[in-house]
């Protein structure tokens, strides 16, 4: 069954899909091509009739990934500033709604794969999702002269979705004033830095952050670095001059800065991400937490314990371990040593997986905590450390494996590979999912089945740890969080 919507723009057709209903491919700005690339996102035009809702738009450009979660060919398009709505009706019950940004480095993903299907929380929650695409890597985040944006386009998309949805999302059943704008990794980072721009205030009323928070952009010496990089090896002498290449000259180009920028970024950093812009983002979103920015908004905010083993990271031999320590730390012992009082005598790889998971994404989210409390910021943490069978074990609890959990995907394409098993794990996912459908219909994360999950303060650190025994925390790895102290 097909139904149609009205929207500012026009007429929109969707259909049902397992009970729900699908609107795909909406367009929320003006495709970025032409003169509009490397501007900022457009405002589209109205169109006549009725536009076809019933599938997924192009994905943006973007390079094959080499990762489990990204190695998939996709077929894209520069004409990719689409969002997708996933509601239980069109009527007007005004239900909380979620809008997801999704990850992938800034430079791979889309807003369609299935773990991101929201149907279980439109179908048993009542809640509209909404997921969307926004422009990636070079085209999305290069800093071109003469283009005062062009450094923080992609989270310009991002925030013109949630204006679209601001405007729209009552025709679908949802309520513009019950907003959560939710991310995993890249889309965590997002969702910080949106919650650190003045111009997103109103479009949203509290935030998730999965595996991500407000450490990751970057400077404007950096983004000129890798801007200027770009011209240089395409020989472009101008804004015009990009704006003639073809989409598969820039991502060549794109992939060939990623390869040839250490000689000035910063580590874990990556050379086509948000970058410090004036009037739009005016520090590290960290800094700006520090300064009481965004703490009037609830956050849910968590880690998984093993992030990086997606990447190999527990692969470290013995010998190279202080090595490669060095990628993150000067001084590697008073990390090591932390890690073996937190956790004992566990493998080089093993403690290699815990520094860089603590410098990427753990403490950075702690300290986006610790400073909103300082506010009055409500924060909620969570670890998640359900262990995959996949590999003999070898992915623990790794990037991105909690999200099929929190979405209730857990049988969805793909998610076989993760997990490891066919005896799917759904007492966690059902517990998970449920503190998320809390939090974004009340503010709050807590339960009946977990009880009360206290709000992450200084004082004791209490943490929600989802695992086969999903229990409260208090102060986990405390040694590896204060060996950090002072030096993130």
């Amino acid at each position: 069954m097909k139904q149609k919507v009205d929207t500012q723009l026009g007429l929109v057709e969707g259909r049902e899909r397992q009970g729900v209903f699908l609107f795909a491919g909406i367009p929320y700005a003006a495709a970025p091509t032409g003169e509009h690339r490397f501007a900022p996102p457009q405002p589209v035009q109205p169109w006549k009739g009725t536009l076809d809702a019933t599938q997924f738009g192009p994905v943006a450009p973007q390079l094959p990934g080499e990762g489990l979660t990204d190695s998939h060919d996709v077929t894209w398009n520069e004409d990719c500033l689409t969002l997708n709505i996933c509601t239980p009706s069109n009527d007007d019950m005004k239900r909380p709604v979620m809008v997801w940004v999704h990850g992938g480095a800034y430079r791979n993903g889309t807003g369609s794969i299935p773990w991101y299907d929201g149907t279980k929380f439109a179908k048993e929650s009542d809640i509209v999702v909404v997921t969307i695409n926004y422009r990636l890597g070079a085209l999305g985040f290069a800093r071109i002269p003469d283009a005062p944006t062009s450094g923080i386009n992609g989270t310009l998309d991002q925030i013109a979705a949630l204006t679209w949805v601001k405007n729209n999302i009552r025709n679908f059943g949802g309520d513009p004033e019950q907003v959560t704008i939710a991310g995993e990794s890249a889309g965590a980072f997002s969702v910080s830095t949106i919650m650190a721009m003045p111009q997103s205030r109103g479009l949203y009323c509290r935030a998730i952050t999965q595996s991500g928070a407000g450490h990751h952009v970057i400077t404007p010496k950096e983004a000129e670095a890798a801007g200027k990089l770009l011209m240089e090896h395409v020989g472009a002498k101008s804004l015009h001059d990009l704006q003639a290449l073809t989409v598969d000259e820039i991502l060549e180009a794109q992939k060939y800065v990623e390869e040839n920028s250490d000689g000035f970024m910063s580590v874990g950093q990556l050379p086509f991400y948000p970058s410090i812009t004036p009037d739009f983002l005016t520090d590290h979103p960290i800094a700006l937490f520090q300064k009481g920015v965004g703490a009037d908004i609830p956050l849910l905010t968590g880690t998984n314990t093993d992030e990086t083993t997606l990447w190999g990271t527990n692969q470290i031999p013995a010998e190279k371990l202080e090595k490669w320590l060095k990628n993150y730390v000067n001084e590697p012992n008073p990390f090591i040593e932390a890690v073996r009082k937190d956790r004992g005598e566990i493998s080089a790889g093993e403690i290699a997986v815990a520094i860089s998971t603590d410098y990427t994404f753990r403490i950075p989210a702690i300290q986006m905590a610790e400073a909103r409390q300082k506010h009055g910021g409500e924060s909620w943490m969570y670890e998640f450390d359900w262990k995959s069978k996949a590999f003999n074990g070898a992915l623990g609890a790794c990037h991105a494996l909690e999200i099929p959990f929190a979405f209730g995907t857990l049988d969805a394409k793909g998610t076989e590979l993760f997990l490891g098993t066919s005896d799917l794990p759904t007492h966690v996912g059902d517990i998970m999912h449920a503190s998320w459908v809390a939090f974004i219909r009340e503010g709050n994360p807590s339960t009946n089945t977990l009880g009360e999950w206290p709000t992450y303060e200084i004082a004791e650190r209490k943490v929600m740890r989802f695992a086969n025994e999903t229990s409260l925390v208090t102060n986990p790895w405390p040694a590896a969080r204060q060996s950090w102290e002072g030096q993130r």
